[in-house]
């Protein structure tokens, strides 16, 4: 536990600085389309080589926190996840921007956000230790079951056709297939062209999937792009925090499923969001508002991902694996700094590791003023400038976006045609969401399916291998539950009615 030593040292008018900086620069970074939390980390880690190891890790922790919070602005005032994180932000925000509400949505994403980075920075300070122990415990079948209980939350997304939602996520799982697979190196469904060897970029993909079929649309039709009722109502804090009082047990439940997450290497924010998004709309009492604009529905999504931040540090600082892609490049940072993760950092470097959680709540609780203050600003601007300019800038941030991801013009190509199917599929009914998490957890199990499959094969133990693990048969019992829990549910509700009726 931190002593007064180092909550002192974090709070040094040179770390706060830093800390405030950080969650500006993120944030701004993390709200363009393309610009990711590890893009803007990776591109400002060269500025921390000359400074104390403290002072760096809390920039770049902030820069972190303020990313993963920034994606939100586009999710909901554009309908385009800023950041992979953002996904489940945009399936209740938009549709409440839409409504006029796109200043309160603002709100509840920030306030969300900093209670979710709260308590990931409260398990990273107190249960560092035993937590990493749990992902050691997953191995590749472990993580096929668990991209398989991701695939079931189609069901969620797809509230009153489910079967356009299955063909999304096959669609997308399609999608995932092409280039050159990771295990096997073998090359499928390019069709001869050098182009797709590379196969679909996930964020080139979310991109054209959620960004294109908007501005399709903006041009297309000659409406306002938001409604706006009156007069702006600027932040809507009071309201906001009325609102995320009555539903702290869904914020709570949130941010912890978005630490637990966070912790295991390379699932990451957008996974924990969604997962929290359809346990949100499972426990609510009002889930059939779920993708109509309800609140509960950002508020799981974003307490969720930045929950994550804290949740991820914990393999990367005490066992040195990355819990998520910036936790790579963070720990990359590290070890230039000269810092030796590992069980004993808490013990060897602790004036370090303890400044910088200190430095990380720090980092959080500025999230509040800032993120509040720009995203007053961040709506206004989106509400008052006139369509034919903001069709132009965000067109154009797509594209600088896509393109930045590995300096590759056929990104850019894909995302254009993707996000021309995604607008015609829309058409039909056909929701980005599915299609886009099918990409995500496709990867995730064919490599986990893969190597449990090869193991399996030099042991002779296949049933054992994929059957006979706890965690296994707990994500097993998860899918089950996932799969037939609403239809269970809907049938004895339907009993109640009946004899009620009676």
């Amino acid at each position: 536990m931190p002593g007064t030593e180092y909550i002192l040292a974090a709070l040094s008018p040179t770390n706060i600085l830093l800390a405030l900086g950080g969650v500006i620069a993120g944030t701004v970074i993390g709200s363009l389309p393309g610009l990711t939390a590890t893009m803007a980390i990776a591109v400002l880690v060269p500025i921390t080589f000359t400074m104390d190891p403290a002072s760096a890790l809390i920039m770049l922790g902030a820069i972190y926190t303020g990313a993963v919070y920034g994606g939100a602005y586009s999710a909901i005032l554009l309908n385009t996840p800023g950041t992979p994180s953002a996904i489940a932000t945009t399936l209740d925000g938009y549709p409440m921007a839409k409504k006029g509400d796109g200043d309160l949505a603002v709100t509840l994403a920030c306030i969300a956000s900093v209670f979710g980075g709260l308590v990931g920075a409260a398990f990273l300070l107190m249960l560092a230790p035993p937590l990493a122990a749990i992902a050691l415990a997953f191995g590749p079948v472990e993580y096929f079951w668990l991209a398989i209980f991701g695939l079931t939350l189609i069901s969620a997304l797809s509230e009153g056709n489910l079967l356009k939602g299955l063909i999304g996520g096959c669609f997308g799982m399609l999608l995932a297939c092409i280039g050159v697979a990771e295990i096997s190196a073998d090359v499928r469904l390019t069709f001869g062209s050098e182009l797709l060897l590379g196969g679909v970029e996930i964020i080139s993909a979310l991109i054209g999937l959620y960004c294109i079929p908007v501005l399709i649309d903006l041009v297309a039709t000659p409406d306002r792009h938001l409604n706006v009722s009156g007069e702006s109502r600027g932040i809507r804090l009071k309201e906001a925090l009325v609102i995320s009082l009555k539903g702290k047990w869904n914020l709570i439940r949130s941010s912890v499923i978005g630490t637990v997450v966070g912790i295991l290497p390379g699932a990451g924010g957008s996974i924990a969001g969604l997962v929290s998004y359809t346990e949100a709309r499972r426990a609510s009492k009002n889930s059939e508002m779920f993708g109509k604009g309800a609140p509960e529905g950002i508020q799981a999504a974003e307490s969720a991902n930045n929950a994550t931040v804290g949740g991820g540090f914990i393999p990367t600082l005490v066992l040195g694996i990355p819990g998520t892609p910036p936790d790579a490049v963070i720990l990359g940072a590290l070890l230039v700094q000269g810092v030796r993760v590992g069980p004993n950092l808490f013990t060897a470097e602790s004036s370090i590791v303890y400044t910088f959680i200190t430095g990380l709540f720090l980092a959080t609780v500025l999230m509040l003023p800032t993120g509040l203050i720009i995203g007053r600003y961040a709506y206004r601007t989106i509400i008052s400038v006139p369509k034919s300019m903001l069709v132009a800038t965000v067109a154009f941030m797509t594209m600088i976006g896509t393109y930045s991801i590995r300096n590759s013009v056929s990104d850019v190509f894909v995302m254009i045609v993707l996000g021309i199917m995604g607008w015609v599929l829309n058409r039909f009914g056909f929701q980005p969401s599915p299609i886009v998490l099918g990409l995500i957890l496709s990867r995730i199990a064919e490599q986990g399916f893969v190597q449990s499959w090869t193991i399996a094969s030099a042991t002779g133990g296949y049933f054992q291998m994929f059957f006979g693990r706890p965690i296994s048969l707990g994500i097993i019992a998860a899918i089950i539950l996932s799969l037939f829990g609403p239809l269970l549910m809907r049938r004895f509700q339907l009993k109640q009615e009946m004899n009620n009726a009676e």
